[in-house]
């Protein structure tokens, strides 16, 4: 007689494995079929064309009514099971029940739902299956706006599903790219700048506080307090293992349910398949692996020896117009490295990671064709060290000669056009070397290539380096290694080609390591913060070690905590919340600094939350003296106490604190207020300092007192105290926007000229439109990090793990 088999779950892995079982034996088994959906088994990667109108639900049906009859499956659609009797071996659903000798679970996965305000709303969806899909549909979505919340593969696909059906899209996504668990930093930045060109707007680093509404979904609020618009918010942030029945059946269960190598459970008659099941500490969410899990298990239920090993999968998006691949592990890590192929002008990258001569990841992105040849490559283990000059080309320049840029720079015929932008060609660029434009820049000077996006620079190089053989002149040195591009080019390129983070500035500008370096990216998070302050958003993990952790860390691996003492004035209470922190964490050290505050030594990292917050109560904040930005202004009691003082200095100083204090600069900022030439608070050596005199203030710039001595120099005289602040903060922000990331204010003027600096400043125009500007930043960025991290949610990345955690991420 045959053997019973019940299958729960009429699903893409069921499905395949009732395939490969039939096709077998067909006469092992009578097969009783449980689904909780009134149907069988359909493409459920096929949804998304559904979703935008390009397929319907029966195209996308794999095992249609008359497939089931065919191989005698009784087919129990829309009986979802609620109980399994082991002991009897039976199977019970809502409606009927049926005997087993062998069981299979393949109840796939349930979407994950985040626990936030308003997420039973009516216009909440998650996107996982059919109903989502029709669910969506029905909403009638054109000409209203859907917020998708999440920016995985679902995400996506559920986001440009509905803006090809006429939805005003926005995708919010928690993490700083999308797709992360598939993409690196650049492809992800490809893949967003491709969807907004769709007109999807996505947000990055967005978290989700609320869903609003009166009686139905309307807006979606952030953290940030972001507000989005939304007739429609689909939740698609993750899925989880759908295994309620199996823990009811108390079947041995973690994340998934667990099975062995033949997918038997901790029961050796029942076996599960597909999402639902974990599999030596691994889930599974892409359809390969669930195959070959249903190949195996068709062979284990017709007694045969099989074994699940799981390989490497490759992910293509689904998106119509993104091409993109991503396969195996990409992530950093040591004994690893990269070869990278960029092409800003057409949208393609291609990187793959190597470790002891085979590649162990594949991420590509505009030009996928050879998607399919690393991939093979990356499973068998093939040994690439022959290859290894021409790997990146794909297969059609292996075993023959590499790439020659130069070749293809002279096979270029004249009238070849290098910059786009300037519509310069090669013919005009040659006379221009010819001419004497030996340089770089006196190339760009003469023809205007390379002198606006900067995307061809690379080229007009080859150009030069072809015209003029090895007399070609060096170029200015690159930032750092990742990079040919100077600071300054960077700078003026972030602005002219409006890039709004890291990944879009490596991405667009030929970045040749992945992800920079400690020198690249601490300079590309102070100059995106400078140009785009309302868009861009500090990111901590481009921060030195003190300014993550809002203290100055010392050699015993302890902290210095200096709370803000403005102008150097303090009061009673504060100096007693001071003494009681010093006791309260056994400070071993309490020292006055060089800049009129006090100094806690020797605080542990894991207490500085709550010394924060003692020290918050009391009104004190941070003092920003492991910042790149201002430190302190120093300044001497002025008129109202000094027989001496002309002006009240120390008013102006801490009013200069209080405007100033917060703002990120290119390097470290120190200014001084003297209430008369006496100098007592030694403006003179400072980056900025202010000498008051009977007629008012006297102003200047560019003084060092530390490795480096140097007197400042005059920079302007004037009456009043409220010009006096607008020159000083005018100054502070021309320099914000134009120094060089780690030059101190005197390093920057000795490039540029003290002249310069006082023909930009002394427009008043100017003037206003530099304050404007610092205030918008300020807007932003001027408020207490101590505050803020302080609080209970923030403290976890101050325990003793938390640096260990954070360099894993980098």
């Amino acid at each position: 007689m045959k053997k019973k088999l019940v299958v729960i779950g009429a699903g893409m892995a069921s499905g395949r494995m009732l395939e490969q079982l039939f096709e077998a034996d067909p006469g092992a088994y009578d097969v009783t079929l449980f689904n909780g959906e009134p149907r069988g088994n359909y493409n459920r990667l096929m949804l998304s064309p559904v979703l935008s109108g390009e397929k319907t639900y029966d195209d996308i049906v794999t095992h249609d009514a008359a497939w089931y009859e065919a191989n005698g499956v009784d087919c129990r659609f829309g009986e979802p099971v609620v109980r399994i009797d082991r002991e009897n071996r039976i199977v019970h659903s809502n409606h009927s029940s049926a005997e087993y000798d062998a069981l299979v679970i393949a109840t796939g996965s349930a979407p994950f739902i985040i626990p936030v305000v308003g997420k039973e709303l009516p216009g909440v969806v998650t996107y996982r299956d059919l109903e989502d899909t029709n669910a969506m549909i029905d909403a009638g979505v054109a000409g209203k706006d859907a917020v998708v919340i999440g920016g995985g593969l679902l995400g996506l696909e559920a986001a440009a599903g509905m803006a090809a059906r006429g939805a005003s899209v926005t995708v919010i996504h928690l993490m700083g790219h999308l797709m992360e668990r598939q993409l690196d930093p650049a492809a992800g930045y490809l893949l967003q700048r491709d969807l907004e060109k769709r007109g999807i707007t996505v947000h990055c680093k967005g978290a989700t506080k609320a869903i609003m509404g009166h009686g139905k979904a309307e807006a979606v609020l952030l953290e940030d307090g972001t507000v989005y618009p939304a007739d429609l918010v689909c939740m698609a942030v993750g899925i989880r293992p759908e295994t309620r029945i199996a823990v009811d059946a108390h079947l041995e269960v973690e994340r998934g349910i667990t099975v062995d190598d033949a997918l038997r459970t901790s029961d050796p008659h029942i076996f599960a398949l597909g999402e639902c099941v974990e599999h030596r500490q691994q889930l599974f969410g892409l359809v390969a692996p669930l195959y070959d899990q249903a190949k195996v298990l068709a062979r284990t239920l017709l007694g045969e020896e099989a074994a699940f090993q799981p390989v490497k999968t490759a992910t293509k998006l689904k998106v119509t117009g993104c091409d993109l691949f991503s396969a195996g592990d990409f992530a950093e890590g040591e004994g690893r490295e990269d070869i990278v192929f960029r092409d800003p002008g057409r949208g393609i990258y291609k990187r793959l990671v190597l470790q002891d001569d085979r590649i162990i990841g594949v991420v590509m992105y505009g030009d996928t064709a050879d998607g399919n040849w690393f991939y093979g490559l990356m499973k068998d283990g093939t040994d690439i060290s022959e290859m290894r000059d021409t790997l990146i080309f794909g297969p059609a320049y292996q075993g023959g000669a590499a790439p020659d840029p130069m070749a293809a720079v002279a096979a270029l015929p004249p009238e070849a056009e290098i910059c786009g932008c300037n519509g310069v060609c090669k013919g005009t660029i040659v006379q221009a070397v010819q001419g004497g434009a030996t340089t770089l820049d006196a190339v760009r000077a003469t023809t205007k290539a390379s002198g606006s996006c900067g995307t061809c620079t690379g080229l007009v190089q080859q150009v030069m380096a072809f015209t003029l053989g090895s007399d070609v002149a060096e170029t200015p040195q690159g930032m750092c290694k990742c990079t040919d591009h100077t600071h300054e080019d960077v700078r003026r390129l972030i602005r002219t080609m409006d890039l709004k983070s890291i990944p879009a500035v490596m991405q667009e500008l030929g970045w040749k390591t992945v992800g920079g370096c400690h020198s690249c990216r601490p300079a590309l998070n102070f100059y995106l913060l400078t140009e785009w302050p309302l868009e861009y958003r500090d990111d901590r993990q481009s921060r030195f070690v003190n300014e993550r952790n809002h203290a100055n860390i010392q050699k015993d691996g302890t902290y210095s905590v200096v709370p803000r003492m403005w102008g150097g004035v303090t009061t009673p209470a504060e100096l007693r919340a001071i003494a009681d922190a010093a006791d309260r964490y056994n400070v071993p050290m309490v020292k006055v600094t060089g800049g009129q505050r006090i100094d806690l030594l020797g605080v542990r990292k894991e207490d500085l939350p709550d010394m924060w917050a003692d020290l918050n109560a009391a009104g004190l904040v941070s003092g920003h003296a492991y910042s790149k930005g201002l430190r302190t202004v120093k300044t001497c009691v002025g008129k109202e106490f000094c027989r001496f003082g002309t002006q009240d200095s120390t008013g102006l100083g801490i009013r200069l604190e209080k405007l100033l204090w917060g703002s990120w600069t290119p390097h470290k900022v120190k200014l001084g207020v003297s209430g008369c030439p006496r100098n007592c608070a030694e403006a003179t050596c400072k980056d900025v300092g202010i000498v008051c005199v009977d007629s008012g203030y006297q102003i200047s710039v560019s003084g060092a007192a530390g490795m480096e001595v140097k007197e400042t120099e005059a920079l302007v005289t004037v009456p009043t105290e409220d010009e006096a602040v607008e020159w000083t903060a005018a100054f502070i922000q021309l320099y914000r926007e134009n120094a060089r990331y780690l030059d101190r204010a005197w390093k920057w003027t000795a490039k540029v000229g003290l002249d310069w600096v006082k023909e930009h400043l002394s427009d008043a125009e100017n003037r206003r439109a530099l304050n404007e500007r610092f205030e918008l930043s300020q807007s932003v960025y001027r408020r207490d990090p101590w505050a803020e991290h302080a609080k209970p949610g923030a403290r976890d990345e101050f325990s003793p793990l938390a640096d260990f955690r954070l360099e894993a991420a980098e």
